[in-house]
């Protein structure tokens, strides 16, 4: 199926993506991952959720860690430009019959909650609390070194759906996969910061959230990383990797968080602002999409995933395959 044209003008204007929350079943063992370990920065804490935000960010956070009986999402968080895009987004979202809410959201302004196309919760806000500056207090600096918020990773049970959906938004495809076979796409980078994605469609059991990504300097802070968790009692939260992509060309590690929530490490993709940007077209069965070296995927990052609260994932239709590791 061809990739739709672009929506160069959307009927609301989302910059970003902004932040996440997480459902966690023990905070402790949380924080030790996340600021211990990773190096992300507490910017608020009680005895029910954590705030977090990275070394080059200004919001209050990008990533909540919420206390909860089981591991699961909460929502997904964009940014959009200003104040007056909410109302034309719930107009929007009500016109096509999505559920629509306003909703409390601390350090937040006013806050849309709504559905996409599957029934994943998704959260839109303007205005959140600004903090300090703390890019150059390098005495902070540790673990990956984590500089920002990059991307989302979601299983689709229909990526040429989720393609659709989000493009009517203005997200743009970047690269894509196609089952040559089907003519069908089997997963899809789409953006509107101008980097490769700010969400990406995986084809699989869904919704869910496959991982959430994060951006740091440099390659080597990834292999820093990579031997303080095999010494510190986190070697078997290694899932894969390291690697470089074909699809993004950037550098990557993907880890699991105590609950199994998928972390990707990532850095060194590319600029993509053209709004006249041709997407790359990959084949499914390349052996280089997945990593520029040729190594293929464990079976688990092709099938686990991380649940969204009252959200009932459901199988693909689609069932071709990419090369597995065995």
């Amino acid at each position: 199926m061809p990739i739709p044209s672009p929506t160069l003008y959307p009927p609301f204007n989302v910059i970003r993506l902004s932040h996440v929350e997480f459902g966690v079943t023990n905070l402790a063992a949380s924080r030790a991952f996340y600021v211990d370990t990773l190096g992300l920065q507490v910017t608020d804490e009680n005895d029910e959720a954590i705030y977090l935000r990275a070394l080059e960010e200004r919001g209050h956070h990008c990533l909540i860690l919420r206390k909860a009986s089981s591991s699961l999402i909460k929502a997904l968080s964009f940014k959009v430009f200003d104040d007056a895009q909410l109302d034309l987004a719930e107009t929007w979202f009500r016109d096509r019959g999505h559920a629509v809410d306003w909703v409390e959201r601390p350090y937040q302004g006013r806050t849309l909650a709504t559905v996409d196309c599957f029934g994943t919760p998704i959260e839109f806000y303007f205005k959140m609390d600004r903090l300090a500056p703390i890019h150059q207090k390098y005495a902070l600096y540790h673990g990956v070194k984590p500089l920002r918020i990059d991307h989302f990773n979601c299983f689709s049970p229909d990526v040429d759906k989720a393609v659709a959906f989000y493009g009517e938004l203005g997200f743009r495809v970047t690269e894509y996969t196609e089952d040559e076979e089907s003519g069908r796409l089997w997963a899809a980078w789409t953006h509107r910061k101008g980097g490769v994605h700010d969400m990406a469609f995986t084809n699989g059991t869904g919704p869910r959230l496959h991982h959430t990504a994060f951006w740091v300097p440099t390659p080597l802070n990834i292999i820093d990383l990579l031997d303080l968790m095999a010494t510190t009692g986190y070697v078997a939260n290694i899932e894969r990797g390291p690697g470089r992509h074909g699809i993004s060309n950037a550098f990557f590690l993907y880890i699991l968080d105590p609950d199994g929530h998928r972390i990707e490490i990532y850095c060194s993709d590319y600029q993509t602002v053209d709004p006249d940007l041709e997407p790359i077209r990959w084949d499914l069965k390349d052996p280089q999409r997945q990593t520029l070296w040729g190594a293929p995927a464990p079976r688990s990052w092709f099938e686990n995933g991380s649940v969204f609260e009252g959200v009932e994932p459901y199988a693909s239709g689609l069932k071709a395959s990419p090369i597995i590791a065995p």
